[in-house]
């Protein structure tokens, strides 16, 4: 069978460059706008790769190729951007728009992350700020201020009592380390001695009510030193007064607190503490000295973890102790008898600061009708008004502030 003719099948003919015919192309109106981007997109590239390929017209050439190649060998053609376009893959306006907002996003929440690395703790608590480290001493610091310093900032001296004195004996080393400055007289330029001081403890931690007052005592005696005193003898005269005021105000004060609060201790009573306090410690252990058989209940917190200590204490002392954390407080109150606790200071409204959870301690108590006595020095009286922790407080890293006891 005698085959039949051929036909040649050729292509439709279209549009140089690759594009599209207009019959085939769809109408601009019923494209979307991604559509249309991914069409602008190929026929940049489709001309692209034409200029790569005929050379873009008015242009440079640029350097022959020989001209900068090193000696031994010829350059290497460095590819074009026409090239480069062609080969780099073109993504839907769509696709690079969902990658544009998911590199937004991940930006934003390293930036969040960032800000929330700076800026520790509570938006309740910003107000407060953070407690900076002990930086350089600025000034003429005395190495018993720096050291002192150092120790309020790291709370190896905790306790008001304990911060006054060491704040006291401190200064005394200083007064006896000062030498009055030519056309200068002590009363006047000792004060200005010891401003740069006091100013490097307050940065270290906040100063305490104790401090404050104890501090104003001091100013009052120097302003009304002598001016007719030898040097050494007013000296003498400013540290004599601060051992007055350490023994009459802190000492002698625990001891007649002992007297009082120890009595109020009965045979079989059960008392309960919360964290540790120096008077409450010297009563509990007064009133076990006086031949009194009693129990102390312990009651904690983190982080600081103080009843710690004051079990150990009391222990070794013979005294029969429970410990246990704030969460347990509602087991163990009805069997509560009394319940001492220490103070930071009391304000004048007879609200009581003391350290945070003793607010809590307190409103048990009330709950379960247990009397409560606060231990407190006079010295600690302070002529504010609070009523709140959150108008002003201490913050440290990582450990427990002070918190308002009600005075009711």
């Amino acid at each position: 069978m005698a085959p039949g003719p051929m036909l040649d099948v050729h292509p439709p003919a279209g549009p140089p460059n690759g594009e599209p015919s207009t019959g085939q192309q769809k109408s601009q109106k019923a494209m979307t706008k991604a559509e249309r981007r991914e069409l602008q997109e190929k026929q940049r590239a489709a001309k692209a790769a034409k200029a790569a390929a005929n050379g873009a017209p008015g242009k440079p050439s640029g350097k022959p190729k020989d001209q900068g190649a090193p000696q031994g060998g010829a350059a290497k053609p460095k590819p074009s951007r026409a090239s480069d376009a062609q080969a780099r893959p073109t993504l839907p306006a769509a696709t690079r728009a969902t990658e544009k907002a998911k590199a937004g996003q991940a930006s934003m929440a390293v930036d969040t992350a960032a800000k929330g690395t700076q800026a520790r703790g509570l938006l309740i608590f910003s107000h407060f700020g953070l407690p900076k480290p002990v930086s350089a001493a600025k000034g003429d610091i005395h190495p018993a201020i720096a050291r002192l310093a150092l120790q309020f900032s790291t709370f190896k001296i905790t306790g008001a009592n304990a911060r006054c004195i060491a704040t006291l004996t401190a200064f005394k080393t200083i007064i006896q380390d000062y030498v009055t400055p030519p056309n200068h007289t002590l009363s006047r330029h000792l004060m200005t001695y010891l401003s740069p001081q006091i100013s490097h403890l307050v940065a270290a931690r906040p100063m305490s009510v104790t401090m404050g007052n104890a501090i104003r005592q001091l100013k009052l005696d120097i302003s009304g030193t002598d001016f007719d005193l030898p040097e050494q003898d007013a000296k003498d005269a400013l540290c004599r007064k601060i051992d007055t005021y350490i023994r009459e105000r802190i000492i002698i004060a625990d001891q007649v607190i002992q007297e009082t609060a120890s009595n109020k201790i009965k045979d079989g009573d059960v008392i309960l503490t919360y964290a540790r306090s120096s008077v409450v410690e010297k009563v509990l252990l007064e009133a076990h000295a006086s031949g009194r058989n009693f129990s102390v209940i312990v009651v904690d917190s983190r982080p600081m973890l103080e009843g710690k200590r004051l079990v150990a204490v009391l222990s070794e002392a013979g005294i029969q102790c429970t410990y246990l954390l704030l969460p347990a407080l509602g087991a163990v109150m009805s069997e509560v008898s009394t319940v001492f606790v220490g103070a930071h200071s009391i304000h004048t409204n007879g609200a009581v600061y003391s350290r945070a959870g003793t607010a809590l301690v307190a409103m048990m108590a009330k709950r379960h009708s247990v009397p409560v006595v606060v231990c407190c020095e006079t010295y600690k009286f302070s002529e504010s008004i609070q009523l709140d922790s959150f108008t002003k407080n201490e913050l440290g890293q990582s450990l427990s502030a002070y918190s308002l006891l009600p005075s009711d």
